[in-house]
């Protein structure tokens, strides 16, 4: 984490400091696991089912946490707020804003995302230093904890967004302003929440509706709920799949006796030949 006073925490998150020194620096991470709380640390308190962080904000102070972030008194140094998780946010977006050199991908889907998502960080890590979150972390509880592993050296963040309902994907998308907003489906499995896949697409555009007209939507071109969202977006277009008309595509697949895939890449700039590690046709 970018290294925080505890008065500048308090001002982001309209907060108010409890026998906490407002000199008292944070230099992360920010952590909802006392387990997890190390020299430095911030513990944000939540409540689960079936723990209470607050009750655990001690250990998290004596392990070396700077300070809790908290919704009331806890008998340690604190920052108090009106809601932990909208604190945690507003925190999220501070460490972006202060980070002009980063790229953020935002990535959404009702299939593939956690995959996907490890694929796009592996690849982005030659680039420069990249922040994924880990396995599926794509709430608001997990959404900002990553941001807020964003260091000043950091070039890439690679946010996998989750959506139980509409304005979801929005609300993730205000945390942390994406450049580049990826669909890679929309499918059934949460048909339940949402009542059909066109309110499915519905939630997922929300993505490409965050992006700018200097950013690039990502989309499968051969999902037709997918297409369509690029008539939500000012952004640049690219669409990837199997469509002969897609700006990225696979041709002339076929798997190993194993069930890997290979096939022939063609992009804009030429092909290549592909052999993947991963097993089945979905994996391309």
């Amino acid at each position: 984490m970018i290294p925080l006073s505890l008065a500048r925490i308090a001002e982001i998150t309209r907060g108010k400091l409890d026998g906490a020194s407002p000199e008292a620096v944070v230099t992360g991470p920010v952590v909802i696991d006392s387990r997890k709380a190390e020299p430095g640390a911030l513990f944000a308190a939540l409540r689960g089912e079936r723990l209470d962080g607050y009750d655990f904000a001690g250990q998290a102070v004596a392990a070396g946490a700077v300070a809790v972030l908290a919704e009331r008194e806890v008998g340690a140094p604190a920052v108090i707020v009106d809601d932990v998780l909208n604190a945690m946010g507003a925190l999220a977006r501070a460490v972006v804003a202060r980070l002009p050199e980063v790229t953020v991908a935002g990535l959404t889907g009702s299939a593939g995302k956690t995959s996907t998502k490890d694929l796009l960080a592996h690849l982005a890590s030659r680039l420069g230093p990249t922040i994924a979150p880990p396995g599926s972390f794509n709430n608001e509880i997990g959404h900002p904890l990553t941001v807020l592993r964003a260091t000043e050296d950091t070039r890439y963040l690679v946010l996998e967004m989750g959506a139980r309902g509409l304005g979801h994907i929005r609300r993730l998308a205000g945390i942390a302003p994406p450049d580049i907003g990826i669909v890679l489906n929309v499918g059934s499995a949460h048909i339940g929440e949402f009542g059909s896949r066109e309110v499915v697409a519905k939630a997922k555009g929300e993505l490409v509706e965050a992006l700018s007209a200097e950013g690039t939507a990502i989309l499968n071109a051969d999902d037709p709920l997918v297409r369509t969202m690029a008539a939500r977006t000012p952004a640049r277009i690219v669409t990837f799949g199997r469509a002969p008309d897609a700006t990225v595509r696979a041709v002339d697949e076929s798997l190993d006796e194993a069930g890997r895939s290979r096939f022939t890449l063609v992009t804009p700039e030429g092909s290549a030949a592909v052999r993947l590690r991963l097993h089945g046709a979905h994996a391309v």
